[in-house]
């Protein structure tokens, strides 16, 4: 089989496993349903003839090796992906395969009336001519990251298929948990032990990206008093109205939907009420450390002065960090960024190099000390049942992949 028919095949094999993960969940993975993709792995990595595969039980990652079979010294590279998916429906994943793809209006699922338009979605419009892979309109596909997962293993296989293409020592991890932020908190950097590494977790072909934001999380319990309205006058205290301040006083062109680039940004994410009690969670998002420190100090002083108007001291505020900017460690050393931006050019592809508006497992791993930056792994529109990729672009992460290996023994 080519490289085409394996990345298609693996793709859609790893789609069809439901891999959610759950952000409500304490475990490691956080939903037992990961391990069904990560065992397959497991067998999958030994059949190819990669060594030292193993499912490390207290983190959930898959680990594997494949030795150097050059006597030059190289520096040791990792990839790696996550086996998790978004919050969005992932049970029975039927994925559709539509060849040369003609620029058209694309009909997802005929009874339900689901239909990708080109006006809706003309970042249709850069595929014609090739193989797309979509979902049936019900559920996501997957692509983030199983479209990572398959091209890792499919450039291990050829790899080894090659062994004229002098590589030094690379080691690969599939991990649980990326989407809900927590999947690389008890990733083993000492012995996965390689100088860098990539997370094949991109969008479309050409991103290379090692600037992520900084990330805080932010979850308010209000306590409220719940009296009679009729005679709550100087007496009740109701949560939903305490909450209501609060968003009030965000910035309100400080969202993800007015926002690009580098501007950060405050996200309302999930609320719940009655007059007795309310819940709201929200994240907060800055490239720039100090900004995002300011925007920190801006909720918890925003916290204080509406506690102060009231006896009761409504608002409980958990303020946590979820991960920080990977520039402040890759910039230090850009050994990572310039190997694969010169495996791209060698290939034809140009390097689109820009801040993501998010973060990667990456974000973590290079605090760990393995600068780790992202690579393309070719998915668009993705989270939601509109979820696509090519066939032509898992080809050419795995040809960047090996491109890569290649150059770094050289």
């Amino acid at each position: 089989m080519s490289i085409f028919e394996k990345t298609q095949a693996r793709l859609i094999k790893y789609a069809k496993i439901n891999t959610r993960s759950d952000v409500n969940s304490p475990t490691i993975p956080s939903t037992a349903i990961q391990f069904d993709l990560l065992n397959l792995l497991v067998e999958e990595l030994k059949e190819i003839g990669l060594s030292e595969v193993e499912l490390n039980p207290e983190n959930a990652f898959v680990t594997a090796t494949l030795p150097a079979n050059t006597d030059e010294v190289v520096p040791s590279i990792g990839f790696i992906a996550h086996v998790d998916t978004a919050d969005f429906n992932s049970v029975n994943v039927s994925p559709q395969v539509i060849e040369n793809y003609s620029l058209q209006d694309i009909v997802l699922n005929q009874k339900e009336n689901i239909v990708m338009t080109t006006a809706d979605f003309p970042n249709l419009l850069a595929y014609e001519g090739q193989t797309l892979i979509t979902t049936d309109g019900t559920t996501l596909l997957g692509a983030d990251d199983k479209s990572g997962i398959a091209e890792i293993v499919t450039a291990m296989e050829y790899l080894i298929q090659h062994p004229e293409i002098k590589h030094g020592k690379v080691r690969v991890a599939f991990g649980p948990d990326e989407e809900i932020g927590r999947g690389a908190d008890h990733f083993d950097a000492e012995g996965f032990a390689t100088d860098f590494a990539y997370t094949l977790d991109g969008g479309p072909v050409g991103e290379l990206e090692y600037e992520s934001f900084n990330a805080a999380a932010a979850n308010l319990t209000i306590t409220g008093k719940n009296i009679h309205p009729g005679t709550a006058k100087g007496k009740m205290v109701n949560a939903i109205t305490v909450m209501n301040q609060f968003i009030n006083l965000l910035p309100e062109n400080e969202v993800p939907e007015l926002t690009e680039g580098r501007e950060g940004f405050y996200h309302v994410s999930d609320v719940t009420g009655t007059v007795d009690e309310a819940k709201l969670s929200m994240i907060i998002r800055d490239h720039d450390r100090e900004l995002f420190n300011q925007r920190k100090a801006f909720v918890e002083k925003a916290v204080a002065e509406i506690n102060a108007q009231y006896a009761t001291q409504p608002i409980q505020l958990d303020l946590f960090d979820q991960y920080y900017n990977m520039a402040e460690v890759i910039e230090k050393d850009m050994t990572s960024v310039e190997l694969a931006k010169l495996a791209m050019e060698e290939l034809s592809i140009k390097p689109l190099i820009k801040p993501i508006r998010g973060g990667t497992d990456g974000s973590k791993i290079s605090f760990m000390g393995i600068p780790t930056p992202n690579i393309f792994a070719g998915g668009e529109n993705m989270h939601g049942r509109f979820e696509f990729v090519a066939v032509e672009s898992m080809v050419k992460a795995t040809e960047v992949i090996v491109r890569i290996v290649e150059l770094n023994a050289k």
